[in-house]
């Protein structure tokens, strides 16, 4: 399973505002979410998706269609993979041992 950090830049907007380009592009992960294919997390500067790595390629294109299907003529998309063979973990469990570590040093 892997873990994405994805950020989709729209440009060329009429504001300065992109929220409504994000809750359309959560609207997409929510759909493969409720599928049982990707579990997502909504940071205040991008997007986190675990999944399987095919999938997540899926995923993303989804996410970088929503602003053109809003009317615009650019999109940035920017993409970094954690894909980690050795283990299985998902976000969660990567959150719980950083926090175990910190309780350990209290």
């Amino acid at each position: 399973m892997a873990i994405v950090d994805v950020t989709i830049i729209p440009i060329g907007t009429e504001s300065p505002s992109v929220s409504a380009y994000v809750a359309d592009i959560q609207k997409v992960l929510k759909e493969y979410k409720d599928v049982g294919k990707i579990d997502y997390q909504l940071t205040p500067m991008n997007t986190l998706i675990e999944g399987e790595l095919p999938v997540l390629f899926e995923v993303i294109q989804a996410m970088h269609e929503v602003p053109f299907e809003k009317g615009l003529a650019r999109v940035a998309t920017n993409i970094r993979i954690d894909d980690r063979r050795d283990v299985k973990r998902q976000m969660a469990d990567k959150v719980k041992r950083v926090e175990s570590l910190l309780q350990e040093d209290e």
